[in-house]
């Protein structure tokens, strides 16, 4: 058994396909699924339940999946530790990022990469809601998303960043105005919100709840470039953080007169020592914070 065709089995139940699997370690699918056979051959049992839409973890390939993680984090930190001994620092290093975050965390990566240029950083886009749960299962080293409060049970984090939110509008017409705007005012506006689930959608619902406004979605999407074509074409308003918006100089910005949503950034990780690039990269992030 190698470590490669460790990597390969946990690669493909972490992207819940062949396919998928393949793009993320830039192999053709065939050599991925090649893989996965000559190991369930060794090991005399199936890893992964096939059908023709999905593929999932048999409980042999449960078990095998966390142990294969636990001795691919070995490997690594044998690596690092030759690495160290030559002094220079090296290794890989998987961050999870929020959907919206890329600019700020790339911004704060070239830094690191100057300094660094032999660690390789892996960015895994990942809802704020499964954070903690990908940082217990080692499948990200770190994370970046929008929380209220530092996360407990093991998990530390630190601020990035902390915004007011701002309404944004059309550039022309009827929806198009100047200067401050009152929650109740944005409520009888038609209001371009994201699903549930998505950090901007509790951070708006919270401070509508907190002001003791109702409102309802005239438009309900899970992506940034979406709700701002919709405000493009004046089918609606949108709440997002000034950062978010700022990709959008066509559109209008008006803050909110009192109880604006808020909008926190922060990064996360698991408490206690990191391996060494993981620690220099959460050291770089912190002191390149807004």
């Amino acid at each position: 058994m190698e470590l490669r065709q460790m990597e390969v089995v946990v690669a493909v139940a972490e992207e819940g396909g062949f396919s998928a699997a393949a793009r993320r370690l830039y192999v053709v699918q065939s050599a991925v699924s090649g893989t996965v056979r000559a190991l369930e051959r060794e090991l005399d049992t199936r890893l992964f339940h096939r059908t023709t839409h999905r593929v999932s973890l048999t409980p042999a390939g449960e078990a095998f999946v966390s142990a294969a993680r636990a001795t691919l984090r070995a490997a690594g930190q044998a690596r690092l530790a030759v690495e160290r001994a030559k002094g220079e620092l090296g290794g890989e290093i998987t961050v999870g990022v929020m959907q919206g975050l890329y600019t700020g965390v790339a911004a704060a990566l070239a830094g690191f990469h100057r300094e660094h240029p032999a660690v390789v950083v892996r960015l895994r886009q990942a809802p704020t809601g499964g954070i903690p749960q990908a940082l217990r299962d080692g499948t990200v080293d770190l994370a970046v998303g929008a929380l209220d409060a530092p996360q407990t049970r093991g998990l530390a984090s630190h601020l990035l960043a902390r915004e007011e939110m701002v309404l944004v509008t059309p550039a022309t017409g009827p929806l198009r105005e100047e200067g401050p705007v009152t929650l109740a005012e944005t409520a009888r506006m038609p209001l371009v919100e994201f699903v549930l689930g998505w950090a901007v959608r509790h951070s708006v619902d919270r401070a509508f709840r907190a002001a003791s406004v109702e409102h309802t979605a005239a438009f309900e999407v899970n992506e940034v470039m979406g709700a701002a074509d919709l405000v493009r074409h004046g089918l609606g308003v949108c709440i997002l953080p000034p950062s978010l918006a700022a990709h959008f100089p066509d559109l209008r910005l008006r803050s909110f007169a009192g109880n604006a949503p808020t909008w926190t950034v922060r990064i996360v990780h698991l408490r206690g020592e990191h391996p060494p690039a993981a620690a220099a990269l959460l050291r770089h992030m912190i002191a390149q914070r807004a």
